[in-house]
């Protein structure tokens, strides 16, 4: 098991942690850990594909993985926000955005069925990131007029992205839908 493949298993561990701290409000600054495990979650992220490209490392668990690990991490989140009841997060737009992941999700194994790996798009990694910045302006949830107002931006920014992202990998990998009916 190489390093990469580590941090991805790491930040896997790390989300039940994330989720206890996100629900759990009566623990003090409760929303502030939360918010650092997120963060340190997202950084196990950007390290695991930094190294496993720079030191050519990328294995196949590792394309299945990290990106499975990313939609878990964003989508505890995406539920821990509507769990809050003066939550900015529309159901609707949480709905669209678990439904992409599923949908992805479905499209992967039908892909691996046939020996096919379909690993993260650039539209994917850029959805991934406007996520998780997302997700971290909601956690600190600093009700500033400003940070309000960035917050509408980046919910629907993830949302444009979503969608696209989505769009992207079917287009792109139509072929392995060729068969099927």
């Amino acid at each position: 098991m190489n390093v990469p493949n580590r941090l991805t298993i790491l930040r896997v561990i790390m989300i039940p942690v994330f989720i206890l701290f996100m629900l759990w409000q009566t623990f003090p600054y409760s929303d502030y850990i939360a918010g650092g495990v997120f963060i340190l979650a997202c950084i196990t992220d950007f390290f695991d594909g930094y190294i496993a490209r720079k030191y050519n490392q990328v294995t196949t668990f590792g394309k299945f993985m990290d990106p499975l690990a990313d939609k878990i991490l964003v989508c505890s989140a995406l539920i821990c926000f509507l769990a809050e009841a003066d939550s900015p997060m529309p159901v609707w737009v949480v709905i669209v955005i678990i439904g992409r992941e599923f949908i992805i999700s479905g499209f992967r194994l039908v892909a691996a069925e046939k020996g096919v790996v379909i690993a993260a798009s650039y539209w994917a990694k850029v959805k991934t990131t406007v996520q998780m910045i997302m997700a971290i302006v909601l956690i600190f949830d600093f009700r500033h007029p400003v940070f309000i107002l960035l917050e509408q931006i980046l919910i629907y920014a993830a949302l444009v992205l979503t969608v696209i992202s989505l769009v992207d990998y079917i287009y792109k990998n139509r072929a392995v839908l060729s068969d099927v009916s």
